[in-house]
């Protein structure tokens, strides 16, 4: 058996970030030994003793000589267990065993080999695959559970394996000539948006539709107030009925994240819903901004990319999970610092608050048996931080349903304020095409404050007046403004109103608008 030099390719990811890894195996005389180098985890490092006996099942065991497998680049870590195909593949072509070692060494193979041989499917396929793409790479070997996930990128060619065997097979007929089989599970594409609740479900509360609206519209993060049972959490699940269908670079992303925390072989095909994600109020802040032992998962924030994170109940959260989310609204990622790396998850939400007026829920109205102290009301509503809610656009006060509300009439439903929203979000997107803005939502105060978008004082005197009292800071300002211009968008105008500004200063703080 000839001995030496053998390699291959793989990927490492840094949270979505991927790295092309060369999988480079030496075998040299000596007692037998296995090392692995290149900063492998304890998942990557158990490697040896799976590829030994998956080797052994194939019918072509791993030379009783000293094997070193070197990880290259060897500063950046290497997690989890799908380098056990890659290493097998670099080891049996160092040892002669598999043949076309010359293909093999340009190809990208991800997986993990049971003690048999099987190939078992791994989280973290679709990002890595991507990433194989970007740096030129046109083929990758994955295990069957995979295939579907692996061919949502577009210019890769991919092989579905269900052994370590198979592999082998293929590259024994590759050097006689034959191409490497492609993967027969049809391509799955962009689908159809998933269909969810709908907002006619909800009875009366206008106040609060036409807040939830104007959040779909321009992507303003949203506080509802009020007593429970009276329809909040119905209207923050119907939000994600009225945003419009994701593109596909947006799907990808979400089923990048989803990739990295789901199940093997969740991601299958891209589906164009905005994603929704609501963490119960006992989330620890890794399971919200995301973190853990080892290696730094995306958490809720990241999960909700291009969607909603809905907080029901947001006065029970943790104060260090609420002040979490502070700088990922500003910035749209999340920055999350280890000793040896530091990982950025992207983390562009719709951010949804829900809160009961007090502990027990019913301070509310006059005539109701409230059981809660005034120092209790006090501490419970200080649980929003001020500057927590100066990031929060809309905030409407949700109150109890009237029996006039509960006709037989429906609400409007989801079908009609979506197409609303599609409508205002086109002009959005025409009008902040040379800024690489998609809503206003996101335009910079600046942008908003100076010619040609800058307001004449007559529209803008109600909120100027509120800025020199010290009702609002300069954050709050521009905030009223990118309301008041998505409220100009639903109705059709080209420029906001003074009604549209004073529309925006309501919804913000409930200010009584001047006269």
């Amino acid at each position: 058996m000839t001995l030496g030099l053998g390699r291959t390719l793989s990927v490492t990811l840094t949270g979505l970030e991927g790295t092309l890894v060369d999988v480079e195996a030496h075998i040299a005389p000596g007692l037998p030994q296995f090392v692995i180098g290149g900063m492998p985890d304890t998942a990557c490092a158990q490697a040896p003793d799976r590829v030994r006996s998956a080797a052994v099942t194939s019918g072509v065991p791993v030379p009783p000589h000293r094997v070193t497998v070197n990880l290259s680049p060897a500063s950046i870590p290497k997690h989890g267990s799908g380098f056990d195909l890659p290493i097998a593949v670099a080891v049996l072509a160092a040892s002669g065993a598999l043949r076309a070692a010359s293909l093999a060494a340009e190809v990208v193979h991800l997986g993990e080999l049971a003690l048999d041989g099987r190939l078992r499917g791994v989280r973290g396929v679709l990002p890595s695959v991507l990433e194989a793409s970007r740096r030129g790479v046109r083929h990758v070997v994955v295990p069957l559970e995979n295939v579907a996930e692996a061919q949502l990128v577009d210019g890769v060619t991919v092989h579905g394996a269900a052994s370590l065997g198979e592999v082998l097979g293929w590259y024994a007929a590759a050097d006689a000539g034959a191409p490497l089989p492609v993967a027969e599970v049809p391509v799955a594409d962009l689908g159809p948006q998933r269909t969810g609740p709908d907002l006619a479900d909800v009875a009366g509360q206008p106040e609060a539709r036409r807040a939830l609206e104007l959040a779909a519209t321009g992507g303003h993060h949203l506080l509802m107030s009020g007593p429970p049972g009276v329809g909040k959490t119905m209207l923050a699940e119907r939000l994600v009925t009225v945003l419009p269908p994701l593109s596909r670079d947006e799907a990808l992303e979400t089923h990048a994240i989803r990739s990295l925390t789901g199940h093997v072989g969740d991601v299958a095909r891209l589906d164009p819903t905005p994603p929704f994600v609501a963490p119960h109020h006992s989330s620890t802040v890794a399971a919200v901004a995301g973190g853990g032992s080892g290696v730094a998962l995306p958490g809720a924030i990241s999960r909700a990319h291009h969607g909603v994170l809905f907080l029901d109940e947001a006065p029970e959260f943790s104060p260090r999970v609420l002040q979490v989310l502070r700088q990922p609204l500003e910035s749209g990622e999340v920055v999350l610092a280890r000793a040896r790396t530091v990982v950025r998850y992207p983390a562009r939400f719709l951010l949804v608050l829900a809160a009961n007026p007090c502990p027990c829920g019913l301070s509310w109205g006059k005539g109701i048996d409230c059981t809660c102290r005034p120092p209790e009301i006090r501490a419970y509503g200080s649980r929003l931080s001020g500057p927590l809610l100066d990031r929060v656009d809309l905030q409407v006060h949700v109150p109890p349903v009237r029996r006039a509300a509960l006709g037989d009439e429906r609400g409007e439903g989801s079908t009609a304020v979506a197409a609303r929203v599609a409508a205002a979000r086109a002009v959005q997107r025409e009008r902040w095409a040379d800024g690489g803005w998609v809503t206003n939502g996101v335009v910079p105060g600046h942008v908003l404050r100076r010619p040609p978008y800058r307001l004449p004082h007559h529209a803008t005197a109600v909120l100027d007046r509120a800025l020199d009292a010290g009702r609002l800071t300069l954050r709050g300002y521009d905030r009223v403004l990118r309301v008041a211009w998505s409220s100009a968008d639903l109705s059709g105008r080209t420029v906001p109103d003074a009604d549209d500004v004073a529309t925006g200063l309501v919804l913000r703080r409930g200010e009584q608008v001047a006269a």
